[in-house]
């Protein structure tokens, strides 16, 4: 079956052509006929097998004709994170490139008042992430009841981030009578609950069952002490023995990459590293670079564990067994992709066995144990045996030791300071703050502790939001 077989437009069959794509994937031969008939749907698909261009494509057709009106966008795709939103996007201008649809995208870390014009121009397809969209709204900036498209993407990654109930919120908010898509690596009882609530007879599209790893790709587990300098000494054992392309290298803390790349890089490796904790064109530079091959190997949060499509990955490896066997099934689907050959390695301390059972049963499959060079080792004792040997040396800086015989000594003497023990004496200082002020809503502790949840919202926010300058195909016309 080719694309030319799916009801596709000519002018579409024409861009997908002109982007290298003759075969579709298996989601792809299943959604888009129904997608183009109207009905609802449930994609189940594992990472890497064409589900974002399974609704791209046939909502360009759908979208062709009709026309755009102030504030209410015509479709609505709801992304978990600014790096889905901006791949969906990048996707419409591919593929829409003989369309003149309009596009927007909205997510945080933008100005607001460049998306509100985009808006008030009217747009064909709106991209956002939930937490924008819902700001937005609530200040009466968009409306929803001309959406008669809706596409909810990666859904499990929604319930994992706490947006299921803006996303039901949302559902409320526009028409009964619309479309609407939902798509999702796995299915947990939310979900389908979800999808029961706001789905009208959806057709169920499944190429993978739920949770199961891509049969491309070869995973291990390696055994390893549980210090990070055993760990780092069995990566690096690993990325020199096999036949590393380009690598991805997952870690649950964002302190640990950082830590990790810059322990590859003193080692040669040339590696690069992304995580939340970085603006938006500091993460787009160094993914640029790793797509571009000035650095093969790129050390990652959870944070680019799905939906980035980097092609040509060779090979994935959790540094740290994920705490949530689905996030491993998005991990190691890095590589892999497209009908290529991948291989995924696990290191797997003492204290990570119950992940790794976790992570099994949710596959329903044993992964192999195998053995690498340096993996029995204990790897710190090298550096704990090296520290009583400078103690000598200390003894031989001649008065230092005296001095510090005398200041030992000198330190009794301090230690009967009543002083600073008779803190109670200071009891008066919080009457003055006991705080009728708090629920007159003035200066004062109550103030602060209030304002503290917007501060740890402020903290969170870049990991949805946007910032830095928005990329040149976001708020564009296609075809134009």
């Amino acid at each position: 079956m080719s694309f030319a077989d799916l009801g596709l437009s000519d002018e579409l069959l024409r861009a997908v052509t002109d982007a290298g794509y003759t075969d579709p994937t298996p989601i792809q031969r299943q959604a888009i006929p129904s997608v183009l008939m109207g009905k609802d749907l449930i994609g189940i698909a594992q990472t890497g097998t064409g589900k974002t261009a399974a609704f791209v494509l046939p909502m360009i057709d759908i979208l062709g004709e009709g026309r755009t009106r102030a504030l209410m966008p015509r479709s609505l795709i709801l992304e978990p994170t600014r790096e889905l939103a901006a791949q969906v996007a990048e996707n419409f201008v591919k593929y829409g490139t003989n369309h003149k649809l309009s596009m927007a995208l909205l997510i945080g870390g933008v100005q607001m008042g460049d998306q509100v014009k985009a808006l008030e121009k009217g747009v064909d397809v709106l991209i956002a992430t939930p937490g924008r969209l819902m700001d937005l709204f609530g200040r009466g900036k968009i409306l929803l009841t001309g959406c008669n498209l809706l596409v909810i993407d990666e859904a499990d990654r929604m319930l994992d981030m706490g947006f299921i109930p803006d996303i039901e919120e949302i559902c409320t908010k526009l028409p009964k009578n619309r479309q609407t898509l939902l798509f999702s690596a796995t299915m947990p009882p939310v979900i389908k609950k979800l999808a029961d609530k706001f789905l009208n007879d959806p057709k169920r599209v499944e190429v993978a069952r739920p949770a199961t790893t891509n049969t491309n790709i070869t995973q291990r587990i390696v055994e390893v002490p549980g210090s990070a300098f055993a760990k780092r000494e069995v990566l690096r054992t690993l990325l020199q023995e096999d036949d590393v392309t380009t690598a991805i290298i997952f870690c649950n803390r964002k302190t640990t990459v950082r830590e990790l790349n810059k322990s590859l890089k003193k080692h040669g490796f040339r590696s690069a590293e992304i995580h939340g904790d970085m603006d938006q064109p500091a993460r787009i530079a160094e993914l640029d670079r790793f797509k571009a091959g000035d650095v093969n190997i790129l050390v990652a949060s959870d944070v680019a564990a799905r939906g980035l499509d980097i092609k040509g990955v060779s090979h994935v490896y959790n540094f740290d067994a994920p705490w949530h066997p689905d996030d491993y099934v998005h991990r190691i689907g890095r590589t892999g992709r497209a009908g290529a050959t991948g291989t995924a390695y696990t290191l797997v301390a003492p204290d990570d066995a119950e992940n790794i059972a976790e992570i099994e049963k949710l596959t329903g499959q044993k992964i192999e144990r195998v053995k690498v060079k340096g993996a029995d080792k204990g790897g710190d004792a090298p550096r704990a045996e090296a520290a009583p040997k400078r103690e000598p040396s200390a003894r031989r800086r001649g008065g230092r030791k005296a001095e510090a015989e005398a200041e030992r000594e000198a330190a009794p003497k301090r230690a009967p300071e009543p002083v600073r023990e008779e803190a109670p004496r200071r009891e008066p200082e919080p009457r003055r703050e006991e705080t009728p002020r708090r629920e007159r809503g003035g200066r004062g502790r109550g103030r602060s502790d209030d304002r503290a949840p917007q501060r740890r919202q402020a903290q969170e926010e870049p990991d949805d939001g946007w910032n830095g300058p928005v990329p040149d195909f976001l708020n564009y016309t296609l075809g134009a």
